[in-house]
């Protein structure tokens, strides 16, 4: 029903079936990955109203949420790079994982099919929710509205000695510190900053 490819390495499609509603995927070498697909195959579609989470044992941190899957979002990429922490001397016989000198550290990519209802409200806590909320990209209209209004409300605070006019001249310094800061806040977290905005 499931597969997960690490970048630049061969398809796993290995999935072990715990139980009727959870498996699990051994994924080597965990301390090299930077990026994770995660999806489902197309045999088998999720029973009406279910998706499924994903999970990811860190060594150090335990199982972490990742994100969802469902049948209107069959295929997720998940960044792990900077995630992985070196394992304590207590870490090292637990049973999730395996490590031996040379051979780098085993972990466990963890899916558990469950009610959509209960995935939302665990994805809702996730950094990058916003963007889970919805499948659905939002509309270049309304998106262009939103950087729009990002903007002006940026360049508002630098205006001094009353309200911004047409004839409030801007200096291009500010708006390309804007840029830059607009940028790093999209690539760090995705746009859903954008939604927070009064």
């Amino acid at each position: 029903m499931f597969g997960c490819c690490v970048a630049g390495r061969l398809l796993q499609t290995n999935l072990q079936q715990v139980d009727e509603s959870h498996a699990m995927f051994e994924v080597p070498h965990a301390e090299s990955i930077n990026h994770m697909c995660v999806f489902l195959l197309g045999t088998v579609p999720f029973p009406n109203g279910y998706g499924a989470t994903v999970h990811f044992f860190w060594p150090g941190k335990g199982f972490q949420l990742l994100g969802m899957l469902s049948n209107d979002k069959p295929s997720a990429i998940f960044r792990l790079k900077g995630t992985f922490t070196s394992q304590t001397a207590s870490e090292q016989a637990h049973p999730m994982f395996t490590a031996a000198a040379g051979f780098g550290v085993t972990t466990i990519l963890w899916i558990s099919i469950e009610p959509l209802s209960q995935i939302s409200q665990q994805v809702s806590s996730l950094p990058s929710a916003v963007a889970t909320r919805s499948a659905v990209a939002p509309d270049a209209t309304v998106l262009a509205e939103r950087i729009v209004k990002h903007l002006f409300n940026y360049i508002s605070g630098f205006v001094t000695g009353g309200s911004v006019t047409e004839e409030t001249t801007v200096p291009m310094g500010v708006i390309a510190r804007w840029y830059g800061s607009f940028l790093a806040k999209a690539k760090a977290g995705g746009i859903g900053f954008l939604e927070n905005q009064s």
